[in-house]
Order: structure tokens, then C-alpha cells, then sequence
């Protein structure tokens, strides 16, 4: 399993650091098992998948296998993503839950 980091990703870590021991945690159990521990999210969101890491704080995530057997990666339209294998892990944000989705 391949695990890609986006920049904002990262950002919201260094912002967080508070947390950063559960976001690793939570981290390695999605690289595990992404299906699994991960909620499928839809609307504008499609595609991707959220993870709790504490109360309210969410990473958001794209395994490209699952978005492209669902036919998902017309819609996310992912830069690289004839790059990616099909067994790679995008985390794409970290943020309370709130903000995540714009709200």
C-alpha cells in the first residue's frame, strides 16, 4: 500500500500537533484497512472517504481502488492520478469536522 500526503494534509498536522499521535494512529489503521475503518462520503465529496480521529477532528481520503472500480475518479478528476497504482492512499485533509466540509 502506497500512502501519498497532500500539502494541506500536512499543514493541518503541524497545525495540530496536539493530536498528531492519534492522526498517525488513525493513519496506520486506514493504510491497514481503508475500506474498513473509513466512511464512504457523497455529495460534493464523492469519492472520497472520512475517518474521526478525535471528537470532532475528520481526515478525509481517496483510495484510488475504490474510486475507480465505483467509476468515481470522473468525478474527484485527481491530477495524477493515472500516476497512482490502484493501491494508493491519498490523505487529502485533516480538520474539524466543521470546516472539513465547508460548513
Amino acid at each position: 500500500m502506497e500512502a501519498l500526503f497532500e500539502a494541506a494534509f500536512l499543514k493541518a498536522v503541524r497545525k495540530h500537533a496536539a493530536i498528531r499521535k492519534l492522526v498517525q494512529k488513525k493513519v496506520d489503521m486506514i493504510i491497514e484497512d481503508p475500506v474498513a475503518v473509513g466512511e464512504p462520503l457523497k455529495g460534493n465529496w464523492q469519492g472520497f472517504y472520512s475517518c474521526p480521529v478525535k471528537r470532532n477532528f475528520i481526515i478525509i481520503y481517496l483510495y484510488c481502488d475504490v474510486c475507480r472500480k465505483k467509476g468515481d475518479d470522473v468525478v474527484v478528476a485527481c491530477s495524477d492520478c493515472e500516476r497512482n497504482q490502484d493501491h494508493t492512499i491519498k490523505f487529502v485533509l485533516l480538520a474539524p469536522h466543521d470546516k472539513a466540509y465547508g460548513k
